[in-house]
C-alpha cells in the first residue's frame, strides 16, 4: 500500500500531468483548425505536427492513468471521471486527425491520384517519417529521463553525504556526553570520600572531647576526695 507521503505526491504528479494535459489538447485543436485550411505539402507537415502533439497527449494520459492510482479513494472517483472525459476527448481529436490524414486530395493536392501503388508508396512515406519522429522523441525523452536520474543520483549522494556527517556529528557529541558522566562519577566519588572523612573526623573529634571532659571530671572528683 502506498504511504501518504506517496499518496501526495500521486495527487501532486496527476494534478500536474492533467494542466500539461490541457495545453496540449489546446495546441492540438489549434493545430486540427490550421490542418482544415491548408492542403499540399504545408497540410502534411501540419498533419505531422498535431501526430507529435497527439502522441505527447496520449503518453501525458498514460502517466496520468498510473499516477491516479495514488490518489486517495476519497477523492479518486472524481479524479476518474476527469481522467475518462480527457481520454474520449483525446479520442475525439484522433478521430478527427485520422479523418484528415485520410483525405488525399487535400492531403497531396494536384498531385492525388487514385492509383493504389502510389497511394500506398506515399503511405508508406509518411508512415516512415512518422516513425522517424517518434523515434526521435522517445530518444530526447531517454535523454530527458538520464538527465533527471544522474540529478537524481547526484541529489542522492548528497543526502548521504549529509546524513553520514550529522552520524559522525552525533557519535562525537556521545562521546563527550559519556565523557562528562564520567567526570560527574568521579566528583560524586570525591564528595563521597570527603563526607566519609568528614564524618570520620567528626566522631574522632567527639571522641576526644568525651575523654578531655572525663578526665577534667575525674581530676576535680579526686581533689574533693
Amino acid at each position: 500500500m502506498s504511504n501518504p507521503l506517496d499518496t501526495d505526491a500521486g495527487s501532486e504528479l496527476f494534478a500536474s500531468y492533467e494542466a500539461e494535459l490541457k495545453l496540449v489538447q489546446a495546441d492540438l485543436n489549434q493545430k486540427l483548425d490550421q490542418i482544415s485550411e491548408l492542403s499540399g505539402e504545408p497540410r502534411k507537415s501540419a498533419i505531422r505536427l498535431a501526430e507529435r502533439t497527439l502522441d505527447e497527449a496520449n503518453e501525458l494520459l498514460g502517466q496520468m492513468r498510473i499516477e491516479k492510482q495514488n490518489i486517495p479513494s476519497a477523492t479518486r472517483s472524481k479524479a476518474n471521471q476527469r481522467f475518462r472525459n480527457y481520454e474520449s476527448d483525446v479520442d475525439g481529436q484522433k478521430r478527427k486527425l485520422k479523418t484528415m490524414s485520410d483525405d488525399r486530395k487535400a492531403l497531396f493536392g494536384n498531385r492525388y491520384s487514385d492509383n493504389p501503388d502510389h497511394d500506398q508508396q506515399l503511405e508508406q512515406r509518411q508512415q516512415l517519417l512518422s516513425g522517424t519522429e517518434r523515434l526521435d522523441r522517445s530518444s530526447q525523452r531517454l535523454r530527458d529521463s538520464q538527465r533527471i536520474a544522474n540529478e537524481t543520483e547526484g541529489i542522492g549522494r548528497d543526502t548521504l553525504a549529509d546524513l553520514q556527517l550529522q552520524r559522525e556529528t552525533i557519535q562525537h557529541t556521545r562521546m563527550n556526553m559519556l565523557e562528562s558522566e564520567g567526570y560527574v562519577d568521579r566528583s560524586v566519588k570525591t564528595l563521597r570520600g570527603m563526607a566519609r572523612r568528614m564524618a570520620t573526623n567528626r566522631i574522632i573529634t567527639v571522641a576526644i572531647i568525651t575523654v578531655l571532659v572525663l578526665l577534667i571530671f575525674a581530676v576535680i572528683y579526686s581533689k574533693f576526695h
